[in-house]
């Protein structure tokens, strides 16, 4: 898998499709244990659908990226949305693109679209987010908890092995550990999410065993009718997994619209 080089730090990456010379791109932000090869074949499906181009990495300490240093700060999304996101575009060459972003992902997106004066914003077309925390809930802390116990007492660790090798601790410690800090209690972006200008797309499963349905409500009422929010039944965490064809659908759909 090749790398890209951000600031001296190895990411790992995926490219379906067009070439951002060629058509706009779409920039996938994983999960809080996810990495390039747990998004399976969604990207390029996507891609293949839209026409557009896909770029999909593992963020530090997930996959073959460079590992990550533990404890991480509970500004981690933060200094991702608006220092290791904004510099990825550049090293990529990214023109026009879009996010799209689950769980963890979807609130570094957030972050990103949040700070429309900031450095690499310009190309920003549109936003899709799955399942996003816009603050803290006792279900995500709780869930966090059980998937702990799998992790060091289940066969977690062993699946998420195959896909970050080596750094196996630093995915799930450095995701779980924050999270479970105090301190992460604070965690809030909804200043972020009142600043978004471009199109936004929410889907958030009414079985999310890691966020309520207080965190589609809470984006509603900061936007207004600024965003497109979809609560959907019978699906839990990750809609692109659960619900693909419905997930694809609505995604291509929004890409026309937006870039329309």
């Amino acid at each position: 898998m090749p790398h890209y080089d951000v600031d001296g730090v190895q990411l790992e990456y995926a490219w379906h499709g067009p070439q951002p010379d060629q058509a706009p791109t779409i920039v996938f932000l994983h999960e809080g244990l996810g990495c390039v090869s747990m998004w399976r074949d969604f990207p390029a499906e996507l891609a293949a659908a839209t026409g557009l181009g896909a770029l999909v990495y593992s963020r530090r300490g997930y996959g073959t990226s460079d590992p990550c240093e533990l404890l991480r700060q509970p500004d981690f999304m933060h200094v991702e949305g608006l220092e290791v996101l904004p510099r990825l575009v550049e090293v990529a060459g990214l023109r026009e693109f879009l996010l799209v972003g689950h769980s963890d992902g979807a609130s570094i997106a957030l972050v990103y679209a949040g700070n429309p004066t900031g450095y690499g914003y310009q190309g920003l077309r549109g936003v899709m987010v799955e399942a996003p925390h816009v603050m803290v809930e006792e279900i995500s802390v709780q869930g966090i908890k059980q998937a702990r116990q799998a992790f060091e007492n289940g066969d977690l660790r062993q699946r998420l092995e195959r896909h970050h090798g080596d750094n196996v601790d630093c995915a799930f410690y450095g995701w779980s550990l924050v999270w479970l800090e105090n301190d992460f209690c604070e965690f809030n972006i909804e200043e972020y999410v009142a600043r978004i200008e471009v199109p936004l797309q929410v889907i958030q499963g009414e079985g999310d065993d890691y966020g309520t349905p207080e965190q589609l409500a809470t984006i509603g009422r900061v936007l207004g009718e600024g965003a497109e929010l979809n609560m959907w039944p019978d699906c839990g965490h990750a809609p692109h997994q659960e619900r693909p064809e419905e997930v694809l659908a609505a995604m291509t759909r929004f890409i026309g619209e937006s870039l329309g």
